[in-house]
């Protein structure tokens, strides 16, 4: 029989970290079915003020799934760590039964039948899908807007963005609509959420997490799939879920055991090198505040023992840039061209898809080529930087969250942007060198709005950057603090 635990509240409940949520279900302390009733109620009082979730699923078929996972239980059947947590599955990848729009007005109303993996995984373990958080058309851009659900806002300012494209993720995360949540990640679709909402994202290995149906192309090498959460302990539960060999995807990393990712979060961090990495000498574009909050953040580290100390990779940023857009966009066209050349759908994407397809159609194969030559290079000087540090920061997002009808920031920092991603280019680095990131809470500008940093460890050294940014996350306690609409009487 359920323990009877005093949760008066449905904030009680939420108010829960996912390990704490995790063992009380599973020690049948609270039934799965008060805590989809909780995050329900969460739900209907925050989300129709931010947007964060989409495409809710019948609520009456809900409650009798969530009664057979208590059922379940009853019988000594736990299926995982997930075992009764209301997930949202990002609205990118396919999830069987349920509608993936990509953000796009050519897939609204598609109902696919198959999970992408890691919802396969995430399924396995309990999880119970209530609705897709939202995501920018095809995930292209650092803002979540689309046709087909509208435009997510910020967790702590509904004035301003909630970052892309896992905005839907951490929007929901961060007014605990959801317990954790999943995301992607190409170009800080996972890390520029997290520091616009004041959580974590990471930016996993690729290889880590299997990305994507069991059809995605072998060349993909960028977007990886990950976890977000309020903490570090909680986006490790997720990882532990969502990480391992699957023989589907064989660049897939074999894991002895992915509950390590839970298990071996403690280290001593005393003496750690952090390589500070600012803005690039100059080259990132950074809004006034934004670099003042990071670099003050930076003493977090020196209390935990660590020494902090400036460092510059020696490369040519601007050719790092020049061949992140040739291998983005080769990337992008390769998957989408079909959409640009149906004249029934090219008009129904938007500018952006349509630029970036463009590019790659005008792309050689000699092109392709040099870029993966500088991308190279570019792995071969951070890694000369990691024999001087363990670990290098540099911001998660250049600009503070900025008002919602801006579709991406035009000026920053008295430069014009060039694209419509350029003022992201802080991400760059780790995902051309193919590196783990880890996006962590950095505190608040002077108007009360979140920056966030990026950890960023060695080759396939994601428990590392797990292990230090939990020292940090105690350290700070920036992670803390929460957005004013979950305070009693809260309003946007």
């Amino acid at each position: 029989m359920t323990v009877s635990v005093a949760f008066s509240q449905p904030s009680d409940i939420t108010g829960l970290d996912a390990v704490a949520l995790s063992a009380a279900i599973r020690a049948r302390q609270v039934s799965c079915v008060e805590v989809l009733q909780a995050y329900l109620a969460q739900i209907d009082r925050l989300n129709p003020v931010v947007n964060a979730i989409v495409a809710e699923q019948d609520r009456d078929l809900l409650r009798a799934q969530a009664g057979e996972l208590d059922a379940q239980l009853a019988r000594g059947a736990w299926l995982g760590p997930l075992h009764g947590f209301p997930q949202a599955p990002k609205d990118i990848a396919p999830v069987r039964g349920m509608v993936t729009t990509k953000g796009s007005p050519i897939y609204a109303g598609q109902v696919t039948q198959t999970d992408a993996i890691v919802y396969e995984r995430m399924r396995a373990s309990g999880a119970l899908f209530i609705g897709r958080t939202n995501s920018p058309e095809f995930g292209l851009g650092g803002h979540t807007y689309n046709p087909v659900y509208g435009i997510t806002r910020n967790a702590f300012d509904p004035a301003r963005s909630a970052g892309g494209s896992s905005g839907g993720a951490g929007a929901a995360v961060a007014l605990r609509m959801l317990p954790v949540a999943d995301g992607s990640d190409m170009m800080g679709s996972l890390r520029t959420p997290a520091a616009f909402n004041n959580v974590y994202g990471l930016r996993t290995t690729p290889g880590c997490v299997p990305h994507g149906p069991t059809d995605e192309v072998f060349f993909q090498q960028f977007s990886v799939s990950g976890p977000m959460a309020r903490n570090v302990p909680d986006l490790a539960l997720l990882l532990a879920v969502q990480a391992g060999f699957d023989a589907r995807v064989p660049l897939t990393r074999r894991h002895d055991d992915p509950s390590a990712f839970v298990t071996a979060l403690e280290r001593d961090c005393a003496g750690l090198r952090i390589g500070w990495l600012g803005d690039l000498g100059g080259h990132l574009a950074t809004e006034p505040g934004v670099l003042d909050v990071c670099a003050a953040a930076l003493k977090h580290f020196e209390a935990i023992g660590c020494r902090v100390e400036a460092a510059t990779p020696a490369f040519d940023l601007p050719r790092l840039w020049q061949a992140w857009l040739d291998l983005r966009s080769f990337t992008f066209a390769g998957t989408n061209a079909g959409l640009y050349h149906d004249p029934r759908t090219r008009g129904l994407l938007k500018p952006e898809a349509v630029w970036e397809i463009e590019r790659g159609l005008r792309l050689s194969g000699q092109d392709i080529y040099q870029a993966a030559v500088a991308r190279s290079a570019w792995y071969a000087a951070l890694r000369q930087l990691f024999e001087q540090f363990d670990f290098l920061v540099l911001p998660a997002a250049q600009v503070f969250p900025f008002e919602v009808e801006q579709h991406w920031p035009a000026r920053v920092g008295g430069r014009d942007m060039d694209t419509y991603h350029r003022w992201m280019e802080a991400v760059v680095p780790a995902t051309m060198a193919g590196l783990p990131a880890l996006a962590a809470p950095a505190g608040f500008g002077a108007g009360g709005l979140p920056a966030g940093i990026q950890i960023i460890g060695p080759a396939q050294g994601d428990l590392d950057v797990l292990q230090i940014g939990l020292a940090y996350d105690r350290a700070s306690g920036y992670g803390k603090r929460a957005s004013p609409l979950l305070q009693p009487g809260g309003q946007p």
